[in-house]
């Protein structure tokens, strides 16, 4: 019989910091859920880039965001802002930045196996 898993962000399992921010992850049976924190100035290929050795993120992303606000342009040049309550499917090879003064929180879905790791 198939249990309920219930875990908290107050203990995440692993923790991954990177310049101006922190990725939070939570292992749910075969999933995983990441919480992203970004701090103002955070930016994909400043911050991250150096860690995962690749010219954009190549990790899609299936993100609902809490707070904050970030751009997203794809490698064809295409931008999109994306704001609290958004949710938002986002295909690799891409780039990302903070906007704004304040802190970006966002839960991914399909990225926290892979983010920020090299």
């Amino acid at each position: 019989m198939a249990e309920t898993v219930n875990k908290s962000f107050d203990s995440p399992e692993e923790t991954r910091n990177v310049d101006k921010g922190k990725i939070e992850v939570l292992n749910l049976g075969g999933s995983q859920v990441m919480r992203a924190t970004f701090q103002p100035g955070w930016k994909w290929s400043e911050c991250v880039k150096p860690v995962a050795g690749t010219d954009s993120c190549q990790v899609s992303h299936l993100i609902y965001t809490l707070a904050g606000r970030m751009v997203v342009r794809m490698d064809d040049g295409s931008e999109s802002e994306i704001k609290p309550g958004d949710v938002t499917a986002i295909p690799s090879g891409h780039d990302a930045w903070i906007v704004g003064d304040e802190p970006y929180i966002g839960l991914d879905f399909q990225g926290g196996a892979q983010y920020a790791k090299p």
